[in-house]
């Protein structure tokens, strides 16, 4: 008989405190969500009726060394100015790396709890990886059905000595190679924009690096629960390894009302693609002009699902505001200046609110 887990504090203490996590639950034999995953009605991710958009055919990125390279700048160009999320294929990342990097994530996660609990945040031996489950326990009414494992780059000897052995030469593999492509990305939108920004610059907002690998488990009731609620990344860019059971919604950001349908949109897993997201940064550097995406993640009855993010963020220490070509040129600045730091601190403080973390640098 499956243990019982009405009471919310003994559910906290198995699954956050002892790192057995949502897998631990669903290991247990659970046959219904508990309580404390349950949520608001609102919050919930019902069937979609999504209709075509024009960006969500992946982009190749070999055709910028090619005679259709303005046609692929402009696709990312667009792609940035509404949904915030493209896909990408030929993007140098090499696609058995890709798969086996997938297989990886199975094997960490289907370890015994203990053997994954030693990386629990207070007691794993480096404060470079970091395992946990939903994004902030302690400060969400309802708990995300989702475990993950966080490893923070700082040089290649650090993460080969303190990463998860079953997967970080292949980790640190996927992030080094992802890093050339994110980098030439960022240069083609600000070259866009007009702006030059030095190579230094540029390493900066790029400068502290994270690669996640978070696992969903199959649930019971997928109706009542999400796998991540509703947010933005704070970051310049996110890259995403999808798997092939999907599950990614992205919101439309056109004008609505309050009392309104939100239309929201899944990011279909494509084969060998990667998606690209931007960040709450990069719409500050722009002024406004890029978007980042407010985006969620759907759970599943059918097989537990993983996802690997890799986390381009700017330096703790770097200033993030407004480019200031661009406030000349549009005559307002929508964005203050912040310590990147400052703004960090404000993003993981809180549970999940949509894009709520921009009102932290916005100016009203």
């Amino acid at each position: 008989m499956a243990p019982s887990f009405d009471n919310s504090n003994s559910l906290f203490d198995f699954v956050v405190k002892k790192g057995n996590g949502v897998k631990g639950l669903v290991d247990s034999g659970i046959q219904k969500v508990p309580d404390r995953y349950v949520q608001p009605s609102f919050e919930r991710i019902g069937k979609l009726v999504v209709g075509s958009y024009e960006n969500s055919s992946p982009i190749d990125l070999s055709k910028l060394d090619g005679p259709d390279h303005d046609q692929v700048v402009e696709a990312i160009v667009r792609a940035s100015e509404t949904l915030g999320f493209f896909q990408v294929v030929n993007h140098g990342v090499p696609v058995d790396l890709l798969d086996s990097l997938k297989d990886a994530a199975h094997q960490f996660f289907a370890q015994p709890p203990e053997s994954k609990a030693v990386f629990l945040k207070g007691i794993s031996p480096s404060p470079l990886v970091k395992y946990g489950t939903s994004f902030a326990p302690d400060k969400e009414k309802a708990l995300e059905w989702k475990d993950y494992v966080s490893m923070v780059y700082t040089n290649d000897s650090e993460a080969l000595e303190h990463w998860p052995k079953d997967c970080k030469e292949m980790a640190l593999d996927y992030m080094k190679s992802s890093i050339k492509m994110v980098r030439r990305l960022l240069e083609i939108l600000f070259g866009y924009l007009g702006v030059e920004v030095d190579d230094s610059r540029v390493e900066s907002l790029l400068g502290l690096k994270m690669v996640n690998m978070n696992f969903y488990p199959a649930c019971p009731n997928p109706e009542l629960t999400v796998g991540v609620g509703r947010h933005s990344d704070m970051g310049t860019f996110t890259v995403l390894l999808q798997d092939g059971i999907g599950g990614l919604h992205v919101k439309l950001e056109n004008d609505t009302v309050e009392g309104q349908k939100e239309d929201w949109l899944e990011i279909p897993p494509c084969p060998g693609a990667l998606v690209i997201n931007v960040g709450d940064a990069l719409q500050i550097l722009s002024n406004g002009r890029y978007k980042s995406a407010e985006h969620r993640v759907r759970t599943t009855n059918k097989q537990s699902r993983v996802s690997i993010p890799i986390f381009t963020v700017p330096r703790p220490t770097e200033k993030i505001g407004p480019l200031p070509q661009l406030v000349e040129r549009d005559g307002v600045a929508h964005y203050k200046e912040v310590i990147f730091e400052d703004y960090m601190n404000n993003f993981f403080g809180k549970a999940h609110q949509g894009k709520k973390s921009l009102d932290f640098a916005k100016i009203n």
